[in-house]
């Protein structure tokens, strides 16, 4: 027995009686609720002291081929990894591009089915939870196509994930993807992020717009981050981040505004001090144009 020898160990012993433990709740929106497991992977992609992320997508192979600016994602996405907090990913680029001893968490696009050249809100399931926990993922993505005229497909989809997830620990990053005919809006936008909160995906992923940006963050019960969406100038791409997180946005997921830029590596620095330090656009414009210099 462990405690069988009365000697003056058992007198070294200290339980500290006199403090209690604390019961901590957890510091990002709508997630005090969760399992442990749930909160590790989603505090490896949330900053827990800032409380947000700099997400670098570059998914869009998926459905676009080989995109402008990541015609090779084994040069360019390695030199970004220090300078963001997530990867958003398909399983083959984290396969053939990225190097196993990488220690930043994974979101897993685990939908496909569909690509530019046909209607993109038609897509099934193509990666099973067990396939993204054998890649170690810290997170799994599909998109939500509200609106669209598989708009109930793409939510089958995601309450599969939602299910699968919730076995496992598995969190689920819910994309609000919009067609062409859709207007992005405050109120097509609060919408389709409430839809997909309500129905329990994790954080959610949407687009900036210049009114009400804010209320469709209040209306959103989980953590809302931003999709980069097309190439801005890098000035212009500062000043939207700055505007989202200011609104109350826990973070960005950019691709093209980072590795589409003159510098992507000061770039992606310049977003990160927006996002987790609220530099003022200005202010880190200057340091992207610091950073391109070296």
């Amino acid at each position: 027995m462990p405690d069988a020898d009365k000697s003056s160990q058992v007198d070294s012993k200290n339980y500290a009686v006199d403090i209690p433990m604390k019961t901590s709740g957890f510091f990002l929106k709508g997630s005090s609720h969760l399992n442990w497991g749930m909160k590790n992977r989603l505090a490896r992609i949330f900053n827990p002291e800032s409380g947000r992320t700099v997400m670098l997508a570059f998914d869009h192979g998926y459905i676009m081929g080989p995109t402008t600016g990541l015609e090779r994602i084994d040069l360019v996405v390695p030199p970004l990894i220090p300078h963001v907090n997530c990867l958003m990913c398909t399983r083959g680029a984290l396969r053939s591009c990225i190097s196993p001893e990488v220690d930043k968490p994974i979101v897993m696009r685990c939908s496909t089915g569909a690509t530019v050249l046909k209607d993109l809100s038609n897509e099934v399931i193509g990666v099973t939870l067990e396939e993204a926990l054998a890649l170690n993922a810290a997170a799994v993505t599909a998109q939500a196509c509200i609106g669209a005229e598989f708009e109930k497909e793409s939510l089958i989809n995601l309450s599969y994930l939602i299910n699968e997830g919730a076995r496992v620990g598995m969190p689920v990053l819910g994309v609000t993807a919009v067609g062409k005919e859709m207007v992005r809006d405050a109120r097509y936008l609060g919408l389709a992020c409430r839809v997909i909160a309500e129905l329990g995906v994790h954080f959610v992923k949407t687009y900036y717009c210049e009114s009400g940006f804010e209320e469709v963050v209040a209306g959103c019960p989980v953590p809302v981050v931003i999709a980069g969406g097309k190439k801005l100038p890098e000035s212009e791409a500062l000043v939207m981040a700055y505007k989202a997180v200011d609104q109350g946005a826990l973070g960005v997921d950019m691709g093209r505004n980072i590795f589409g830029a003159d510098d992507p590596v000061a770039m992606a620095q310049a977003v990160g001090a927006v996002v987790h330090k609220n530099e003022k656009p200005k202010n880190a414009f200057e340091l992207y144009n610091d950073l391109k210099k070296k």
